[in-house]
């Protein structure tokens, strides 16, 4: 309404030029061009899964919902995690909207357990926890496809640099007591890729978050949409799931393609995206990016089902990677960080000072190529287990 009737009154000669000006500088002063934020850049970027995916759709809301605050989002899409990464490690952008590969990336392991990477020294900045299962194995209808144990003989995908999508799919298998050994892998370059294969009928089955765009155009098509459940009284299944993939926790997604309170899917879920930077990260701009989706919330939640899980309400924290000392900064200044909190983010930054110590000593070491990962995830366990810290994955 204000901006209205400036627009008006500085309109058709209703006031002087003058006047028009003096009125410019006293809103300016008086309202400001919004939440002044110091250390982000007006012009900022972050990577983000394929124009097809949840992960971008709302990163483009957020974008929208800071421009009225004189901010410009820039969302690159990339195909795996490596080439999310890769930016954000060149400081061509300044944070990434991940999935799972954010972890993996702080592990140092899977594609991240080369001599081109090891352990990334991440942070967390929000994450969004929203209503849909981010962890869920789609399948078309006209595979008769009903349960995990199903896909044994089906055409399963694996994404070339996406460890944390492959992974996921291994977790998902291993819940219906299968492995690669079991499916038929058809290896594709990326996620937008995975998901026209299933449209065209090259693939059987992809992991996918319920709400991914293209499973829309799926469900409509010939072949149809059909998202493999995860029984939550399934112990086993679960059990052997989480050896794999211990990210994945239960979750009743009622967001997405056909999903609602009346019609729920019971599977599995974590954050996604995950909106991260590096510990480097100058802590101004992580606060201020922090308050900025907190406070422009309302603009963007409804612009797309993930919006939702930014609620701080939402926000989890004491996940599986640290928050960087600007956002938990914000999170004191409004209550909701507490010593509980702090105490659980100081060891997730000792672990990752372990892994960083232990890779710099192991780099110091000849290792033929065809042995280095084999090595390394010696060194990570024997490492780690000094340390008294949870090694996840063995040697």
């Amino acid at each position: 309404m204000l901006k209205f009737r400036y627009k008006f009154l500085c309109s058709g000669n209703v006031l002087s030029k003058a006047f028009c000006t003096a009125l410019t500088f006293t809103l300016l002063v008086c309202f400001g061009s919004g939440p002044r934020a110091e250390g982000l850049p007006r012009t900022f970027g972050w990577t983000a899964y394929g124009t097809t995916s949840s992960g971008y759709a709302v990163s483009v809301a957020i974008g929208n919902a800071l421009a009225d605050d004189g901010y410009r989002l820039r969302v690159i899409p990339a195909k795996n995690d490596i080439s999310r990464l890769t930016p954000l490690r060149a400081k061509r952008v300044q944070f990434a909207a991940t999935g799972i590969g954010s972890y993996l990336a702080q592990e140092g392991v899977n594609d991240f357990g080369t001599r081109r990477w090891g352990p990334q020294k991440l942070r967390l900045i929000m994450m969004s926890w929203s209503n849909t299962n981010t962890v869920v194995a789609a399948a078309t209808k006209d595979t008769g496809v009903k349960t995990v144990q199903d896909l044994a003989g089906k055409r399963v995908v694996w994404v070339i640099g996406a460890p944390a999508l492959n992974m996921n799919m291994e977790g998902v298998l291993a819940f219906g007591d299968l492995d690669w050994s079991d499916v038929t892998r058809v290896v594709v370059g990326g996620q937008k890729a995975a998901m026209q294969g299933l449209i065209e009928g090259t693939i059987d089955a992809a992991i996918a978050s319920t709400n991914t765009s293209a499973l829309y155009q799926l469900a409509g098509s010939p072949r149809g949409l059909y998202f493999i459940p995860k029984p939550h009284d399934d112990v086993a299944g679960w059990h052997r799931m989480n050896l794999k993939a211990p990210w994945i926790k239960p979750s009743i997604g009622t967001a997405g393609v056909d999903l609602s309170v009346e019609n729920p899917l019971e599977g599995g879920s974590y954050g996604y995206p995950i909106l991260i930077t590096y510990a480097t990260r100058d802590e101004q701009m992580a606060y201020d990016l922090a308050k900025l989706i907190h406070i422009n919330y309302e603009e963007f939640k409804d612009a797309h089902s993930s919006g939702v899980g930014f609620a701080m309400e939402r926000q989890v924290f004491d996940w599986i990677v640290p928050y960087h000392d600007g956002a938990v900064r914000y999170f004191r200044e409004i209550g909701v960080w507490t010593e509980k909190h702090q105490v659980h983010n100081d060891g997730l930054v000792a672990r990752q000072d372990t892994l960083s110590l232990a890779w710099n000593e192991f780099l110091k070491k000849e290792i033929p190529e065809e042995i280095f990962y084999e090595e390394w995830l010696r060194a990570r366990f024997i490492a780690l287990s000094e340390a008294g810290m949870d090694t996840i994955w063995g040697e």
